[in-house]
């Protein structure tokens, strides 16, 4: 069952980042310039306290390091990019287990 719930959020998430994809395509083209839009603004856009509440959550517990070059990586990498990779994991994880062949059957 849990294998089913991160295939489903997993594609889920996969086509939220080829929809911005096609978002960064599309104003790119309108533009005549490349333009990306970072996973940081896109999450501000969406939820700005969630985000303000984050930096101080992961440095209280965690290394320094997480946040300075860690998170802000994150942050600054492309909206579809993150999405893309978070979904991908997911679907991985969820995936089906193959079947045993052979000798490691025993």
């Amino acid at each position: 069952m849990i294998r089913f719930v991160f295939r489903f959020f997993g594609l889920w998430i996969l086509a939220a980042a080829f929809i911005f994809l096609i978002y960064d395509g599309t104003k790119s083209i309108a533009a005549g310039v490349v333009l990306i839009k970072p996973f940081g603004e896109t999450w501000n856009d969406i939820h700005a306290g969630s985000l303000q509440a984050l930096q101080p959550l992961i440095e209280r517990h965690l290394p320094p390091a997480v946040w300075d070059p860690g998170m802000l990586t994150v942050l600054t990498a492309p909206t579809w990019l993150v999405l893309g990779v978070v979904g991908m994991v997911l679907v991985l994880l969820g995936r089906k287990k193959k079947p045993l062949i052979g000798f490691a059957r025993r």
